[in-house]
């Protein structure tokens, strides 16, 4: 039943919230976006780390999804590091099942306890495999639970993990496509910048060179050079 609840969680954390946040923000179907990245899920999913996959994930956002890669290469790195939604899910969980194998009932001040570390501690995991099973000490130790009950789910994590890296990928995924909507706008602007700029370059450019070889062609004519005072000496 602990890994059940587990995968539910993931499920609906995946398939309901993110693609729902996704559709509120950009208003565009999350399912279109989402299948762009499925690679990169697939890879999360035979990897088990955020960190592995990355490379990945920026290649479908840019080449499926067409996010800009200023975005990609910026939030995607960040979202590797501190983005781990069901990394903190999957903790808060295992701690709630820890205490009811040890029969303590946990009251809703301490759930909601539970539900803030896990939520801190994740941020501080590794983008590698197993990396929640390090930080899961520290949201045991925020209810007194005991710290070597970790080995309970020691056996079913490797196989829980890949679904909770891909829950990772998918909130670093859709977190790069809610910053590439609302940066739409500025983006475009710089774009304009530079073409301005570069149509400048280009028209000054000739000017430039006729006046620079008018000035050459006025020293071959008789204008003072320094070579004359060499000449007469």
């Amino acid at each position: 039943m602990y890994a059940i609840t587990v995968l539910a969680g993931l499920a609906i954390h995946g398939m309901i919230i993110l693609p729902l946040i996704y559709l509120i923000f950009v208003r565009k179907n999350p399912f279109v976006f989402i299948g762009g990245v499925l690679q990169a899920l697939i890879t999360a999913l035979g990897t088990s780390s955020s960190s592995a996959t990355l490379p990945v994930t920026i290649s479908c956002l840019e080449g499926n999804n067409g996010i800009d890669k200023r975005i990609t290469r910026f939030v995607l790195p960040v979202g590797a590091t501190i983005n781990m939604d069901g990394t903190a899910l999957y903790e808060a969980v295992a701690a709630i099942f820890i205490a009811q194998m040890n029969g303590i009932d946990l009251d809703f001040g301490q759930i909601i306890a539970v539900s803030i570390t896990a939520t801190a501690a994740s941020i501080g995991a590794a983008g590698v495999p197993q990396a929640g099973l390090v930080t899961m000490v520290i949201v045991l130790s925020a209810v007194g639970l005991p710290l070597e009950d970790v080995t309970l789910i020691i056996a079913i994590d490797w196989f829980l993990d890949r679904f909770r890296t891909m829950v990772n990928v998918l909130g670093d995924s859709i977190g790069a496509g809610v910053v590439a909507h609302f940066s739409q706008d500025d983006l475009d602007e710089m774009d304009g910048d530079d073409v301005i700029d570069d149509i400048s370059v280009q028209l000054e450019a000739p000017a430039i060179y006729k006046k620079v070889n008018s000035i050459s062609n006025g020293n071959t004519n008789g204008a003072y050079s320094p070579a004359d005072d060499d000449t007469k000496m």
